[in-house]
């Protein structure tokens, strides 16, 4: 990422999701990126342009003919750090695998450097449909970064894939995308990250947990399927919207969530163990607890197993590639070093990423203080950065590595 805020074009074609993109813009902005906004004719038909103009900042491409003293499709083009065309429609895909360029967005991406990222979204029929299918194949092998679309309720009472992913979640894979060039060095690899935190009963409506919010996790995974990868997130208990191009697997306790990373981890060129996972489980009641009057209930504790320090044993020739998250209450940085040193040769992981959490520090938060280090000793310390910024890093280290 440059010290420069990210440039944004964001394509609107003619599609009912064509209303989700304000959602898009807003998280845009949020992040810091400058957006700017081309639509279609048929967009148009869904939402004005006048949307875009207030909710971007800057005005709206909407014909070639606008700008034409500065041939406006060839500057957007050559301004923009990233597209993202959301939703992008079957009739989009198509005009641009034959080539086309007949109205302002089209002409853009066969002008583009930049990384070119298309969120579809169509009825479950014209996705499933062999020409989509042949559309989608011929753009991904031309090095676009075609998302999945979700599987949900559609226009009316259909319900199926073909379901634009959630909003904040295309902004931030755009905003990785835009850090990382028009190169996608983990194309053709296998991630799996968890995310969240685990909770462990203690009978059937109480729970022992932590404040992981996954935030980190997704970011992680955001940035890895900006960079190209197959991901998998393992979620547990995490209350944000799916990363979009990732299959997600629920996880609620610390047992479910080793059972999940074990069978992934097996097809897997990385594991990205960010999760919090409990390093106790509950003797658990199977009857709800009842209150007693000046009395409290006494929980009977047992030591789980340890997820990543089993991966490690139980690989092969070095793979998957192993990182773990090391939270910590560190009084100061060399005490942090050592801390996330011991970590990393208990676990016999490849990489920790060890993070401050004295104060409840971090938790819920979109910003972040982390030391990335491997056997060799401390490789990168990000200070109060975005956790998109330091997903990216880790992402970059992950490739990297892979080589």
């Amino acid at each position: 990422m440059t010290g420069r805020p990210p440039s944004v074009l964001l394509g609107v074609t003619g599609g009912i999701a064509a209303y989700k993109s304000a959602e898009v813009v807003r998280r845009l902005r949020d992040l810091g990126c400058e957006v700017t906004v081309a639509a279609t004719p048929s967009a148009l038909n869904f939402v004005g342009e006048a949307t875009w103009a207030a909710l971007s900042g800057r005005p709206v491409l909407t014909s070639l003919w606008q700008r034409a003293e500065s041939v406006g499709h060839v500057s957007a083009a050559r301004a923009a750090d990233v597209i993202l065309v959301a939703p992008a429609t079957a009739d989009f895909m198509a005009r641009i695998a034959a080539g086309r360029s007949d109205d302002v967005l089209s002409a853009i991406v066969l002008m583009a450097k930049a990384p070119v990222v298309l969120a579809p979204a169509m009825h479950t029929e014209m996705w499933l449909n062999a020409a989509t299918a042949a559309n989608v194949a011929l753009l991904r092998g031309r090095g676009m970064l075609v998302l999945e679309p979700d599987s949900g309720r559609l226009t009316g009472p259909d319900s199926g894939p073909g379901r634009l992913p959630a909003p904040e979640s295309l902004a931030d894979i755009a905003y990785c995308a835009a850090g990382a060039g028009p190169d996608r060095p983990l194309r053709g690899r296998r991630v799996v990250v968890t995310a969240g935190g685990t909770r462990e009963a203690w009978d059937p409506v109480r729970w022992l947990g932590n404040r992981s919010s996954g935030r980190m996790g997704y970011a992680i995974a955001s940035a890895a399927v900006a960079l190209g990868a197959e991901v998998v997130v393992i979620a547990s208990n995490v209350d944000l919207p799916d990363v979009a191009g990732a299959l997600t697997l629920r996880a609620g306790s610390h047992a479910e969530l080793e059972s999940a990373v074990v069978s992934e981890a097996a097809r897997a060129d990385a594991v990205v163990m960010s999760a919090a996972v409990a390093d106790f489980t509950v003797l658990a009641q199977a009857e709800k607890v009842k209150k007693t009057a000046g009395e409290a209930p006494v929980l009977h504790l047992r030591q789980t197993s340890d997820i990543l320090a089993g991966l490690s044993r139980n690989r092969r020739q070095g793979r998957p590639l192993l990182i773990g998250f090391a939270a910590e209450t560190a009084s100061e940085p060399q005490v942090l070093i050592r801390l996330a040193a011991e970590k990393l040769a208990a676990k016999g992981c490849d990489i920790i990423v060890a993070n401050d959490v004295s104060g409840s520090a971090v938790f819920g938060d979109d910003r972040a203080s982390v030391l990335i280090l491997d056997h060799d000793g401390p490789q990168l310390h990000l200070a109060d950065e975005p956790k998109l910024i330091i997903g990216g890093a880790v992402c970059t280290v992950i490739a990297g590595r892979l080589g």
